[in-house]
Protein backbone atom coordinates (compact mmCIF):
# COMPACT_ATOMS: atom_id res chain seq x y z
CA UNK A 1 0.00 0.00 0.00
CA UNK A 2 0.76 3.74 -0.57
CA UNK A 3 0.05 6.34 2.12
CA UNK A 4 0.63 9.91 0.21
CA UNK A 5 0.43 12.54 3.22
CA UNK A 6 1.36 15.83 3.52
CA UNK A 7 0.25 19.16 4.60
CA UNK A 8 -3.05 19.94 4.17
CA UNK A 9 -4.14 21.33 0.45
CA UNK A 10 -0.52 20.21 -0.66
CA UNK A 11 -2.47 17.85 -3.43
CA UNK A 12 -2.64 14.48 -2.09
CA UNK A 13 -5.41 13.67 -3.18
CA UNK A 14 -5.51 15.04 -7.33
CA UNK A 15 -2.30 13.42 -6.98
CA UNK A 16 -3.52 9.80 -5.55
CA UNK A 17 -6.54 9.55 -8.17
CA UNK A 18 -3.29 10.63 -11.17
CA UNK A 19 -1.30 7.88 -9.73
CA UNK A 20 -4.54 5.28 -9.24
CA UNK A 21 -4.99 6.06 -13.11
CA UNK A 22 -1.07 5.69 -14.00
CA UNK A 23 -0.48 2.38 -12.17
CA UNK A 24 -4.12 0.83 -12.47
CA UNK A 25 -5.26 0.38 -9.11
CA UNK A 26 -7.49 0.99 -6.47
CA UNK A 27 -8.19 4.77 -5.06
CA UNK A 28 -8.83 5.62 -1.31
CA UNK A 29 -9.39 9.04 0.02
CA UNK A 30 -9.15 8.85 4.32
CA UNK A 31 -11.07 12.13 4.50
CA UNK A 32 -13.90 10.67 1.81
CA UNK A 33 -14.25 7.22 4.19
CA UNK A 34 -14.32 9.21 7.49
CA UNK A 35 -17.39 10.94 5.81
CA UNK A 36 -19.32 7.91 4.93
CA UNK A 37 -18.26 6.15 7.96
CA UNK A 38 -19.98 9.53 10.39
CA UNK A 39 -22.50 10.43 7.50
CA UNK A 40 -20.97 14.00 8.40
CA UNK A 41 -18.76 16.43 6.61
CA UNK A 42 -15.87 17.05 8.17
CA UNK A 43 -16.23 20.12 9.25
CA UNK A 44 -19.25 19.34 11.01
CA UNK A 45 -17.53 16.68 12.97
CA UNK A 46 -15.06 19.04 14.39
CA UNK A 47 -17.80 21.35 14.89
CA UNK A 48 -19.54 18.74 17.15
CA UNK A 49 -16.63 16.76 18.15
CA UNK A 50 -13.54 19.01 18.08
CA UNK A 51 -10.09 17.79 17.05
CA UNK A 52 -9.86 15.07 19.62
CA UNK A 53 -13.06 13.31 18.49
CA UNK A 54 -12.27 13.91 14.68
CA UNK A 55 -9.08 11.85 15.18
CA UNK A 56 -10.67 9.33 16.82
CA UNK A 57 -13.13 8.89 14.11
CA UNK A 58 -10.02 9.27 11.92
CA UNK A 59 -7.68 6.11 13.23
CA UNK A 60 -10.99 4.05 13.80
CA UNK A 61 -11.50 5.13 9.76
CA UNK A 62 -7.97 3.99 8.99
CA UNK A 63 -7.56 0.76 10.79
CA UNK A 64 -10.90 0.20 8.16
CA UNK A 65 -9.45 0.82 5.12
CA UNK A 66 -6.03 -0.89 6.01
CA UNK A 67 -8.16 -4.21 6.85
CA UNK A 68 -10.15 -3.51 4.09
CA UNK A 69 -7.90 -2.84 1.02
CA UNK A 70 -4.82 -5.30 2.20
CA UNK A 71 -3.92 -7.98 -0.29
CA UNK A 72 -5.81 -6.10 -3.08
CA UNK A 73 -2.48 -5.38 -4.89
CA UNK A 74 -1.14 -1.73 -4.92
CA UNK A 75 -3.34 0.30 -3.25
CA UNK A 76 -3.10 4.75 -2.78
CA UNK A 77 -4.86 6.12 0.28
CA UNK A 78 -4.35 9.85 0.56
CA UNK A 79 -4.49 10.31 4.20
CA UNK A 80 -5.35 13.73 6.02
CA UNK A 81 -2.56 16.27 6.67
CA UNK A 82 -2.58 15.19 10.25
CA UNK A 83 -3.09 11.91 10.70
CA UNK A 84 -0.04 10.28 10.92
CA UNK A 85 0.85 12.72 14.04
CA UNK A 86 -1.02 9.76 16.18
CA UNK A 87 2.39 7.80 16.28
CA UNK A 88 -0.11 4.49 16.53
CA UNK A 89 -1.34 5.37 12.86
CA UNK A 90 2.42 6.06 11.64
CA UNK A 91 3.22 2.63 12.69
CA UNK A 92 0.16 1.20 11.24
CA UNK A 93 0.98 2.71 7.77
CA UNK A 94 4.48 1.94 8.21
CA UNK A 95 3.92 -1.76 8.87
CA UNK A 96 1.78 -2.52 5.68
CA UNK A 97 3.32 -0.31 3.07
CA UNK A 98 5.39 2.84 2.17
CA UNK A 99 4.47 6.60 3.39
CA UNK A 100 5.53 8.85 0.35
CA UNK A 101 5.24 12.82 2.01
CA UNK A 102 4.43 15.68 -0.57
CA UNK A 103 6.51 18.67 -0.54
CA UNK A 104 4.73 21.49 1.41
CA UNK A 105 4.18 24.48 -1.37
CA UNK A 106 4.70 27.86 -0.96
CA UNK A 107 3.04 29.28 1.65
CA UNK A 108 1.83 31.63 -1.35
CA UNK A 109 0.37 28.96 -2.95
CA UNK A 110 -0.93 26.97 0.40
CA UNK A 111 -3.03 29.93 0.78
CA UNK A 112 -4.34 30.41 -2.29
CA UNK A 113 -5.54 26.32 -2.40
CA UNK A 114 -6.73 26.63 0.98
CA UNK A 115 -8.68 30.13 -0.21
CA UNK A 116 -10.47 27.80 -3.25
CA UNK A 117 -12.51 25.98 -0.82
CA UNK A 118 -13.06 27.69 2.36
CA UNK A 119 -14.64 25.86 5.30
CA UNK A 120 -13.24 23.18 3.84
CA UNK A 121 -9.87 22.65 6.04
CA UNK A 122 -10.97 23.69 9.76
CA UNK A 123 -7.52 23.50 10.73
CA UNK A 124 -6.47 25.81 8.07
CA UNK A 125 -2.89 25.94 7.51
CA UNK A 126 -0.55 24.07 10.03
CA UNK A 127 2.11 23.89 7.59
CA UNK A 128 4.75 25.56 9.01
CA UNK A 129 4.04 24.27 12.62
CA UNK A 130 4.34 20.41 11.40
CA UNK A 131 7.45 21.13 9.00
CA UNK A 132 9.75 18.91 11.20
CA UNK A 133 7.06 16.23 11.37
CA UNK A 134 6.40 16.01 7.57
CA UNK A 135 10.46 16.58 7.31
CA UNK A 136 10.85 13.17 9.26
CA UNK A 137 9.50 10.96 6.27
CA UNK A 138 11.98 9.95 4.01
CA UNK A 139 10.14 9.22 1.22
CA UNK A 140 9.36 12.40 -0.87
CA UNK A 141 7.61 13.57 -4.03
CA UNK A 142 8.96 17.33 -4.66
CA UNK A 143 6.60 17.62 -7.91
CA UNK A 144 4.94 16.37 -10.55
CA UNK A 145 4.12 16.97 -14.36
CA UNK A 146 1.82 15.66 -16.60
CA UNK A 147 2.94 15.59 -20.22
CA UNK A 148 0.68 14.25 -22.91
CA UNK A 149 -0.03 10.77 -21.51
CA UNK A 150 2.62 10.54 -18.90
CA UNK A 151 2.62 11.54 -15.27
CA UNK A 152 5.73 12.59 -14.08
CA UNK A 153 6.49 11.90 -10.64
CA UNK A 154 9.91 13.50 -9.07
CA UNK A 155 10.90 13.12 -5.36
CA UNK A 156 13.11 10.64 -3.41
CA UNK A 157 12.81 7.01 -2.11
CA UNK A 158 9.81 6.19 -4.43
CA UNK A 159 10.46 3.43 -7.05
CA UNK A 160 10.14 0.82 -4.99
CA UNK A 161 6.60 1.61 -3.64
CA UNK A 162 5.42 2.63 -7.42
CA UNK A 163 7.03 -0.11 -8.98
CA UNK A 164 5.05 -2.46 -7.08
CA UNK A 165 5.14 -5.76 -8.38
CA UNK A 166 5.38 -4.92 -12.20
CA UNK A 167 7.30 -6.71 -14.01
CA UNK A 168 10.45 -4.80 -15.38
CA UNK A 169 13.60 -4.51 -18.01
CA UNK A 170 17.02 -3.54 -16.22
CA UNK A 171 20.35 -3.70 -17.83
CA UNK A 172 22.84 -5.78 -15.86
CA UNK A 173 25.06 -3.13 -14.25
CA UNK A 174 21.07 -1.72 -12.85
CA UNK A 175 19.67 -5.19 -12.21
CA UNK A 176 23.09 -5.61 -10.04
CA UNK A 177 23.02 -3.05 -7.91
CA UNK A 178 19.05 -2.33 -7.41
CA UNK A 179 17.34 -5.65 -7.77
CA UNK A 180 17.32 -7.16 -3.93
CA UNK A 181 16.46 -3.60 -3.30
CA UNK A 182 13.39 -3.17 -5.62
CA UNK A 183 12.58 -6.11 -3.93
CA UNK A 184 11.98 -8.30 -7.51
CA UNK A 185 14.19 -9.60 -10.33
CA UNK A 186 13.53 -8.43 -13.43
CA UNK A 187 11.69 -9.95 -16.23
CA UNK A 188 14.55 -9.78 -18.16
CA UNK A 189 18.14 -8.15 -18.02
CA UNK A 190 19.65 -6.84 -21.08
CA UNK A 191 23.48 -5.93 -21.43
CA UNK A 192 24.61 -2.27 -20.70
CA UNK A 193 25.78 -0.11 -23.04
CA UNK A 194 25.18 1.97 -26.26
CA UNK A 195 26.32 -0.29 -28.38
CA UNK A 196 23.50 -2.94 -27.37
CA UNK A 197 20.63 -0.32 -28.15
CA UNK A 198 20.32 -2.80 -31.54
CA UNK A 199 17.18 -4.56 -32.91
CA UNK A 200 18.58 -7.77 -31.47
CA UNK A 201 18.36 -6.69 -28.56
CA UNK A 202 14.29 -5.53 -29.15
CA UNK A 203 13.58 -9.00 -30.54
CA UNK A 204 15.12 -10.27 -26.75
CA UNK A 205 13.08 -8.51 -25.42
CA UNK A 206 9.80 -8.92 -27.64
CA UNK A 207 10.62 -13.10 -26.25
CA UNK A 208 11.06 -12.04 -22.76
CA UNK A 209 7.38 -10.45 -23.30
CA UNK A 210 6.06 -13.43 -24.83
CA UNK A 211 7.61 -15.99 -22.57
CA UNK A 212 6.03 -14.06 -19.31
CA UNK A 213 2.54 -14.41 -21.12
CA UNK A 214 1.99 -10.69 -21.37
CA UNK A 215 -0.90 -9.29 -22.68
CA UNK A 216 -2.38 -6.05 -24.41
CA UNK A 217 -3.96 -4.94 -20.69
CA UNK A 218 -0.53 -5.77 -19.55
CA UNK A 219 2.11 -2.68 -18.35
CA UNK A 220 6.23 -3.64 -18.44
CA UNK A 221 8.23 -1.34 -16.97
CA UNK A 222 11.84 -0.05 -17.43
CA UNK A 223 14.28 0.61 -14.95
CA UNK A 224 17.66 2.18 -16.12
CA UNK A 225 19.14 4.56 -18.15
CA UNK A 226 18.20 6.23 -21.29
CA UNK A 227 19.16 3.03 -23.39
CA UNK A 228 16.94 0.72 -21.23
CA UNK A 229 14.70 3.28 -21.55
CA UNK A 230 14.12 3.57 -24.92
CA UNK A 231 14.59 0.09 -25.68
CA UNK A 232 12.00 -1.44 -23.31
CA UNK A 233 9.61 1.57 -24.52
CA UNK A 234 10.01 0.72 -28.22
CA UNK A 235 9.38 -3.29 -27.36
CA UNK A 236 6.68 -2.14 -25.78
CA UNK A 237 5.02 -0.26 -28.16
CA UNK A 238 5.48 -2.54 -30.93
CA UNK A 239 4.92 -6.11 -28.86
CA UNK A 240 1.61 -6.86 -29.55
CA UNK A 241 1.03 -3.69 -31.65
CA UNK A 242 1.56 -1.89 -27.93
CA UNK A 243 1.26 -2.30 -24.43
CA UNK A 244 1.41 -0.14 -22.08
CA UNK A 245 4.73 0.68 -19.96
CA UNK A 246 6.69 2.93 -17.13
CA UNK A 247 9.94 4.10 -17.41
CA UNK A 248 12.15 4.57 -13.85
CA UNK A 249 14.99 6.11 -15.15
CA UNK A 250 18.19 5.52 -13.19
CA UNK A 251 21.12 7.78 -14.72
CA UNK A 252 21.28 11.49 -14.21
CA UNK A 253 20.92 11.64 -17.99
CA UNK A 254 17.73 9.48 -18.57
CA UNK A 255 16.29 11.84 -15.48
CA UNK A 256 16.28 14.94 -17.09
CA UNK A 257 16.17 14.19 -20.58
CA UNK A 258 15.65 10.41 -21.83
CA UNK A 259 12.85 9.80 -19.56
CA UNK A 260 10.20 12.18 -20.92
CA UNK A 261 8.79 13.03 -24.13
CA UNK A 262 7.74 9.63 -25.17
CA UNK A 263 10.49 8.87 -27.96
CA UNK A 264 11.67 5.35 -27.95
CA UNK A 265 13.70 3.23 -30.79
CA UNK A 266 17.08 1.57 -31.38
CA UNK A 267 20.15 2.55 -33.26
CA UNK A 268 20.73 1.14 -36.95
CA UNK A 269 24.36 0.93 -38.21
CA UNK A 270 23.92 3.67 -40.07
CA UNK A 271 22.94 5.92 -37.39
CA UNK A 272 21.63 6.67 -33.80
CA UNK A 273 17.85 6.22 -33.18
CA UNK A 274 16.71 5.74 -36.85
CA UNK A 275 14.18 3.34 -35.81
CA UNK A 276 11.88 4.15 -33.23
CA UNK A 277 8.17 5.54 -32.26
CA UNK A 278 6.76 7.50 -30.14
CA UNK A 279 5.18 5.54 -27.31
CA UNK A 280 4.59 7.44 -23.99
CA UNK A 281 5.12 6.03 -20.52
CA UNK A 282 1.93 6.33 -17.95
CA UNK A 283 4.45 6.84 -15.31
CA UNK A 284 8.00 8.56 -15.37
CA UNK A 285 8.93 7.89 -11.80
CA UNK A 286 12.16 10.17 -10.94
CA UNK A 287 13.79 8.84 -7.69
CA UNK A 288 17.07 10.70 -6.90
CA UNK A 289 18.18 7.93 -4.81
CA UNK A 290 19.43 5.78 -8.04
CA UNK A 291 21.74 8.84 -8.35
CA UNK A 292 23.59 7.71 -5.02
CA UNK A 293 25.26 4.54 -7.20
CA UNK A 294 26.46 6.60 -9.60
CA UNK A 295 30.05 6.83 -10.87
CA UNK A 296 31.57 10.86 -11.10
CA UNK A 297 31.83 10.45 -14.59
CA UNK A 298 28.19 9.05 -15.13
CA UNK A 299 26.68 12.34 -12.91
CA UNK A 300 28.99 14.28 -15.18
CA UNK A 301 27.31 13.20 -18.81
CA UNK A 302 23.69 13.92 -16.95
CA UNK A 303 25.14 17.54 -16.39
CA UNK A 304 25.59 18.32 -20.06
CA UNK A 305 21.69 18.18 -20.42
CA UNK A 306 20.80 19.96 -17.67
CA UNK A 307 23.65 22.42 -19.15
CA UNK A 308 21.61 22.22 -22.00
CA UNK A 309 18.32 23.06 -20.77
CA UNK A 310 20.11 25.78 -19.34
CA UNK A 311 21.12 27.42 -22.48
CA UNK A 312 17.36 26.78 -24.16
CA UNK A 313 15.87 27.81 -20.78
CA UNK A 314 18.67 30.93 -19.86
CA UNK A 315 18.56 29.74 -16.54
CA UNK A 316 21.37 28.57 -14.81
CA UNK A 317 21.21 26.51 -11.77
CA UNK A 318 23.80 27.32 -9.03
CA UNK A 319 25.92 24.02 -8.13
CA UNK A 320 27.96 24.37 -5.70
CA UNK A 321 30.14 21.27 -5.94
CA UNK A 322 30.63 21.11 -9.19
CA UNK A 323 31.02 17.74 -10.64
CA UNK A 324 30.72 15.96 -7.78
CA UNK A 325 27.37 17.79 -6.78
CA UNK A 326 24.12 15.10 -6.98
CA UNK A 327 20.91 17.34 -8.06
CA UNK A 328 18.14 17.57 -5.08
CA UNK A 329 14.71 16.59 -6.74
CA UNK A 330 14.14 20.13 -6.64
CA UNK A 331 16.87 20.69 -8.75
CA UNK A 332 15.70 18.49 -10.93
CA UNK A 333 12.51 19.28 -11.16
CA UNK A 334 13.08 23.03 -12.04
CA UNK A 335 15.66 21.19 -14.87
CA UNK A 336 13.21 18.87 -16.36
CA UNK A 337 10.31 21.67 -16.65
CA UNK A 338 12.49 22.99 -19.44
CA UNK A 339 11.86 19.85 -21.08
CA UNK A 340 8.16 19.08 -19.91
CA UNK A 341 7.52 22.67 -21.55
CA UNK A 342 8.27 22.60 -24.89
CA UNK A 343 7.22 18.66 -24.96
CA UNK A 344 3.61 19.94 -23.95
CA UNK A 345 3.84 22.47 -27.14
CA UNK A 346 5.35 19.98 -30.03
CA UNK A 347 4.43 16.45 -28.91
CA UNK A 348 5.43 15.20 -31.93
CA UNK A 349 7.79 17.53 -33.54
CA UNK A 350 5.11 19.05 -35.92
CA UNK A 351 5.23 22.27 -34.95
CA UNK A 352 9.17 23.08 -34.39
CA UNK A 353 9.32 23.84 -31.01
CA UNK A 354 10.95 20.65 -30.33
CA UNK A 355 13.22 21.03 -32.43
CA UNK A 356 15.13 23.10 -29.97
CA UNK A 357 15.94 19.98 -27.74
CA UNK A 358 18.04 18.89 -30.19
CA UNK A 359 20.89 21.44 -29.28
CA UNK A 360 24.40 20.28 -29.66
CA UNK A 361 23.12 16.62 -30.83
CA UNK A 362 23.28 16.67 -34.05
CA UNK A 363 27.27 17.09 -33.79
CA UNK A 364 26.98 14.58 -30.83
CA UNK A 365 25.23 11.89 -32.67
CA UNK A 366 27.96 12.25 -35.69
CA UNK A 367 30.48 12.14 -32.85
CA UNK A 368 29.13 9.15 -31.28
CA UNK A 369 29.04 7.24 -34.87
CA UNK A 370 32.48 8.00 -35.98
CA UNK A 371 33.89 6.93 -32.54
CA UNK A 372 31.55 3.59 -32.24
CA UNK A 373 29.70 5.31 -28.99
CA UNK A 374 33.21 5.08 -26.96
CA UNK A 375 32.23 8.69 -26.44
CA UNK A 376 30.07 8.57 -23.46
CA UNK A 377 26.12 10.20 -24.97
CA UNK A 378 26.91 13.62 -22.52
CA UNK A 379 30.39 13.91 -23.30
CA UNK A 380 29.19 14.30 -26.74
CA UNK A 381 26.45 16.18 -26.18
CA UNK A 382 28.90 19.08 -24.37
CA UNK A 383 31.44 18.39 -27.36
CA UNK A 384 28.40 19.34 -29.60
CA UNK A 385 26.99 22.30 -28.04
CA UNK A 386 30.44 23.95 -28.41
CA UNK A 387 30.91 22.93 -31.66
CA UNK A 388 27.58 24.23 -32.77
CA UNK A 389 28.12 27.63 -31.04
CA UNK A 390 31.10 27.80 -32.97
CA UNK A 391 28.71 27.04 -36.54
CA UNK A 392 26.89 30.14 -34.67
CA UNK A 393 29.51 32.69 -34.53
CA UNK A 394 30.49 31.34 -37.68
CA UNK A 395 26.90 32.69 -38.96
CA UNK A 396 26.85 35.71 -37.45
CA UNK A 397 24.69 34.29 -34.61
CA UNK A 398 26.52 34.47 -31.96
CA UNK A 399 29.15 36.91 -30.10
CA UNK A 400 32.88 35.59 -30.38
CA UNK A 401 33.67 34.70 -26.83
CA UNK A 402 30.29 32.49 -26.68
CA UNK A 403 31.87 29.13 -27.46
CA UNK A 404 34.38 29.38 -24.55
CA UNK A 405 32.10 30.43 -22.05
CA UNK A 406 30.03 27.95 -23.12
CA UNK A 407 33.18 25.22 -22.97
CA UNK A 408 33.79 26.84 -19.49
CA UNK A 409 30.29 25.71 -18.20
CA UNK A 410 30.53 22.19 -19.26
CA UNK A 411 34.19 22.14 -17.69
CA UNK A 412 32.78 23.03 -14.29
CA UNK A 413 31.02 19.58 -14.57
CA UNK A 414 34.06 17.85 -15.58
CA UNK A 415 33.58 17.71 -18.96
CA UNK A 416 36.05 18.04 -21.47
CA UNK A 417 34.28 19.28 -24.88
CA UNK A 418 36.93 19.24 -27.27
CA UNK A 419 36.66 17.17 -30.56
CA UNK A 420 38.07 13.79 -29.93
CA UNK A 421 41.68 12.83 -31.38
CA UNK A 422 41.32 12.21 -34.68
CA UNK A 423 37.88 13.74 -35.29
CA UNK A 424 37.22 17.36 -37.46
CA UNK A 425 34.70 19.22 -38.48
CA UNK A 426 34.97 18.10 -41.80
CA UNK A 427 34.93 14.50 -41.14
CA UNK A 428 31.20 15.05 -39.29
CA UNK A 429 29.68 16.03 -42.56
CA UNK A 430 28.77 12.64 -43.91
CA UNK A 431 27.38 11.39 -40.91
CA UNK A 432 25.70 14.91 -40.00
CA UNK A 433 23.70 14.43 -43.94
CA UNK A 434 22.03 11.24 -42.44
CA UNK A 435 20.59 13.06 -39.53
CA UNK A 436 16.63 12.34 -38.97
CA UNK A 437 16.28 16.46 -39.29
CA UNK A 438 17.85 16.62 -42.85
CA UNK A 439 15.58 17.35 -46.14
CA UNK A 440 17.88 16.65 -48.97
CA UNK A 441 20.97 18.03 -48.45
CA UNK A 442 19.76 20.64 -46.14
CA UNK A 443 20.52 19.52 -42.28
CA UNK A 444 18.27 22.14 -39.56
CA UNK A 445 20.43 22.42 -36.56
CA UNK A 446 18.85 23.82 -33.27
CA UNK A 447 21.77 26.54 -32.93
CA UNK A 448 22.87 27.65 -29.33
CA UNK A 449 23.21 31.41 -29.99
CA UNK A 450 23.24 31.96 -25.97
CA UNK A 451 21.49 31.37 -22.53
CA UNK A 452 18.44 31.13 -23.50
CA UNK A 453 18.65 31.89 -27.78
CA UNK A 454 18.58 28.41 -29.31
CA UNK A 455 17.47 28.69 -32.46
CA UNK A 456 16.51 26.49 -35.68
CA UNK A 457 18.90 27.34 -38.28
CA UNK A 458 18.84 24.74 -41.96
CA UNK A 459 22.45 24.42 -43.17
CA UNK A 460 23.23 23.36 -46.97
CA UNK A 461 25.27 20.78 -46.99
CA UNK A 462 24.36 19.71 -50.55
CA UNK A 463 28.11 19.18 -52.54
CA UNK A 464 29.54 19.68 -49.24
CA UNK A 465 32.21 17.86 -47.55
CA UNK A 466 33.72 20.59 -45.87
CA UNK A 467 32.05 21.86 -42.15
CA UNK A 468 31.27 25.70 -42.24
CA UNK A 469 33.01 26.51 -39.07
Amino acid sequence: MIFLYGAPASGKTTLGRRLAAALGCIFADLDEEIVKAAGKAVPQIFAESGEAGFREIESRTLEAVVADLSGRGTVIVSLGGGTLLRQGNRALCESVGTVICLETPSEEELARRIGKTPGSRPLGDRARERADHYASFGSRIAATFDLENSLVVVGKGISGALLGGTPYVADSNVAALWAERLGAAPLDVIPSGEEHKTISTVTGLWSAFAGAGLGRNDVVAAVGGGVTGDLTGFAAATFMRGIAWMNFPTTLLAMVDASTGGKTGCDLPEGKNLAGAFHSPRLVAIDADFLSTLPLETLSCGRAEMVKHEIIGGVLAQSKDGASSIPSPAELAANLSVKVGIVREDPFERKGRRILLNCGHTVAHAVETLTDYRVPHGVAVAIGCVEEAKLAVRLGLAPTGWPEELSARFYAYGLDSRLPEGLSPEKLVPVMKMDKKRSGGVVTFALPCGWGDVRAVPVDFSGKEVAPW
